[in-house]
């Protein structure tokens, strides 16, 4: 493809544009925010599909099933309680940060700020792997393991 002169420098200034300190938080906060609102749906999807599809009773299952079961529900709430606080974290910060107000201080802290919300919605991804994962087979034992003490 062949671009025109004016069209290269309009695209150069929209590339340093969006590699500003600025544009980059601005676009790992957006990013987290989206992430939030997905573990937070997902945790309530899950918690409804455990209660409406998971055995009524556990103590029907047998011993070892039972111990599984409670704890892959427990490994995997707590994974989704982890990563959803994470994701809160990533959007909205710890209460109370100062910003100094100098223009170096403010660039140094939009760049590490943007480093720790990539890595905060980074854990908090595995973390809802994971959850996911534990309740989803917490579920598949109560279908498939023969109940009975």
């Amino acid at each position: 493809m062949n671009f025109s002169a004016e069209q290269l420098r309009d695209a150069d200034r929209r590339v340093r544009e969006m590699s500003s300190p600025e544009r980059q938080l601005q676009a790992a906060l957006h990013q987290a925010e989206g992430y939030r609102n997905f573990l937070a749906s997902l945790t309530g999807l899950l918690t409804a599909v455990f209660v409406l599809k998971g055995q009524e009773d556990l103590s029907k299952l047998a011993h070892t099933p039972r111990c599984l079961v409670i704890g892959l529900l427990v490994t995997g709430f707590l994974a989704l309680i982890a990563a959803s606080w994470l994701g809160v974290l990533a959007v909205h910060g710890r209460p109370g940060e100062e910003i100094m107000l100098e223009a170096g201080r403010l660039l140094e802290y939009e760049k590490r700020r943007t480093r720790v919300i990539w890595r905060l919605v980074e854990w908090a991804r595995w973390l809802a792997l994971v959850g996911v994962l534990a309740v989803a087979s917490a579920v598949i034992v109560t279908w498939v393991w023969p109940g009975g003490n």
